[in-house]
């Protein structure tokens, strides 16, 4: 923090909130707070006026009472409560559960119907999704604490706060998760370039959600991004999903072998000999030295050879390049709402290919 205080604030603490609590908690004056940061009066008076306005949200509210009583108490407490985490915890530490915890509830938050639900008084939130007949699903659990972080950072937004309080995904929140999501794949290039070796992991055909028994499967995009959560939304005559969730896993499988394979000195493989028409322009990362992520390039190439021609083409245009099925329909020269039932087919023919190679390695193994 650009000020001279006695007191440090987590990281995760965006800067209008740092000098709005210098201001409340240490009495420094906005004058004192303008010529520390270097700008004017009036800007630290905004800063501060709308932190003050945003106090009605009660997670904000919790989050800078929180803030208050832990890093502006005792000064020599105050390292030993920061973010509510062990005295042995460290800073980079803290930030980077925050950061974790942020990247996975902002992304379940960018699923179609997702709210977080805080009730007064409880130490956990939820991440609920309307399932579409009326129900809904729990997706995913949170620690208030994170809540109150991701509010006072504005990631989430309450339109009307009250005993069981449900918040969005903001604006603002999901660049910070495409920012998120960059930087997990940063740190994954650089283990990469030390030489750790990339983890395959198994192909599960899990529901996606957190609690219960099963462990949820990590994806490394946005899934509102994927034409796949769409799809798996409509009903077929029978009333079931067109896509069931094990199709829907195998997708985000190839998306996310897809996107490792993305990270290297060139960032984008040619994949156009997997496209049977309209092409997407040549990217020739061989010319250029850039094999991205060996292990993960190799996946893509042996799941889209396992396609076959036609299969492999809607795979790569809805599961990775995130084409709408229109737009594909259209490229590919296919009769409208035919794209469908082909990428049915292609998930189901991958769905297949992935259960194989996991059968395979468990031989090996």
């Amino acid at each position: 923090m650009e000020n001279n205080m006695a007191f440090t604030i987590p990281a995760w603490v965006p800067e209008g909130a740092q000098r709005y609590l210098a201001h409340t908690e240490t009495g420094q004056s906005i004058r004192d707070i303008a010529r520390s940061a270097g700008c004017h009066a009036s800007t630290i008076l905004r800063q501060i006026r709308r932190i003050e306005m945003r106090r009605d949200d009660p997670l904000v509210d919790a989050a800078l009472q929180s803030l208050a009583e832990t890093h502006f108490g005792d000064p020599v407490a105050e390292a030993a409560n920061s973010f509510g985490a062990a005295q042995e915890d460290s800073a980079a530490a803290q930030e980077e559960e925050f950061q974790r915890e942020a990247l996975r509830i902002l992304r379940r938050l960018c699923e179609t119907g997702s709210v977080l639900a805080v009730a007064e008084e409880m130490d956990k939130a939820v991440v609920v999704r309307d399932s579409g007949d009326g129900g809904a699903t729990r997706t995913a659990v949170v620690e208030c604490r994170i809540a109150q972080a991701l509010a006072l950072n504005d990631w989430i937004s309450c339109d009307n706060p009250g005993r069981i309080s449900r918040y969005r995904i903001s604006s603002s929140g999901r660049t910070a998760l495409s920012q998120l999501v960059a930087d997990a794949e940063n740190k994954a290039r650089t283990r990469s370039e030390f030489g750790m070796a990339e983890a395959q992991t198994p192909f599960q055909a899990a529901s996606g959600t957190e609690g219960g028994s099963s462990r949820p499967r990590r994806i490394r995009y946005s899934a509102a991004e994927s034409p796949l959560v769409a799809l798996a939304r409509r009903r077929d005559r029978d009333g079931k999903p067109f896509l069931d969730e094990a199709l829907v896993a195998a997708g985000e499988r190839l998306r996310e072998d897809f996107e490792l394979a993305q990270i290297g000195p060139q960032v984008a493989q040619n994949w156009d000999h997997f496209l049977t028409a309209g092409g997407r322009g040549s990217f020739g990362s061989e010319a250029h030295g850039g094999r991205g992520s060996s292990g993960a390039r190799d996946r893509v190439e042996n799941a889209l050879s396992d396609l076959g021609p036609g299969l492999s083409d809607v795979a790569l245009r809805c599961c990775c390049y995130l084409e709408g099925l229109e737009l594909a329909e259209k490229r590919m020269g296919w009769s409208a709402r035919s794209g469908k039932i082909v990428l049915r087919i292609a998930l189901q023919r991958l769905k297949r290919h992935y259960e194989c190679q996991s059968e395979r390695n468990r031989m090996i193994g």
